[in-house]
């Protein structure tokens, strides 16, 4: 145990802190705008709640990946998913943020951490798939529950994601419930 490695740990989790105070487009059902580490809190907290739908699938891996996701934006933000299609260099952007946050930790760790990025980033794997249609699920989920401003386009939410969550059965048959509320929202109900 090296106790002076330990300060460089804690010195990256107070960095990481700042994922707290980054905002996301949506908001809360009180009106609050949600922060993208309530966000990935309540991504994990389905990994847990699907876990035994998902067969074959490393939870471990795949919990890693979702808390790893967006941890860039405690350096940059949070893009909208609305505003994603152009901002071609929202990848290559939240990598290098990433990078930068992990600078504390030792070599090792960051590229461990590097590589469930670049994992999730490529949906390289069952886990990376998952968690993106995961992802996209979450937010869909939010933005319908969210007391959003009057303006908020719920239309968006009907196409946004699809590409991972048609790509499951699990996760189309979630994706038609939660449209079914999208739907809802719409029409103004």
């Amino acid at each position: 145990m090296d106790a002076g490695n330990f300060e460089n740990h804690l010195t990256f989790i107070r960095e990481a802190q700042r994922l707290k105070d980054v905002l996301r487009s949506g908001h809360t059902a009180q009106g609050r705008r949600e922060s993208t580490a309530e966000h990935s809190w309540r991504l994990c907290l389905m990994v847990l709640v699907f876990a035994r739908e998902l067969p074959g699938i490393d939870l471990l891996r795949l919990l890693k990946i979702c808390i790893i996701h967006d941890l860039g934006e405690a350096i940059g933000g949070d893009i909208p998913a609305i505003e994603q299609d152009g901002s071609p260099d929202k990848a290559l952007r939240e990598r290098e943020d990433l990078l930068t946050l992990l600078a504390p930790l030792p070599p090792a760790l960051q590229q461990d951490f590097l590589d469930l990025w670049d994992e999730y980033d490529a949906a390289a794997t069952p886990e990376a798939r998952a968690a993106k249609a995961l992802d996209k699920l979450e937010t869909l989920i939010q933005h319908n529950q969210g007391a959003n401003p009057p303006d908020f386009d719920y239309r968006f939410n009907l196409t946004y994601g699809q590409k991972y969550t048609d790509a499951d059965p699990l996760f189309a048959a979630l994706r038609a419930l939660v449209d079914v509320d999208t739907r809802r929202r719409v029409e103004g109900g």
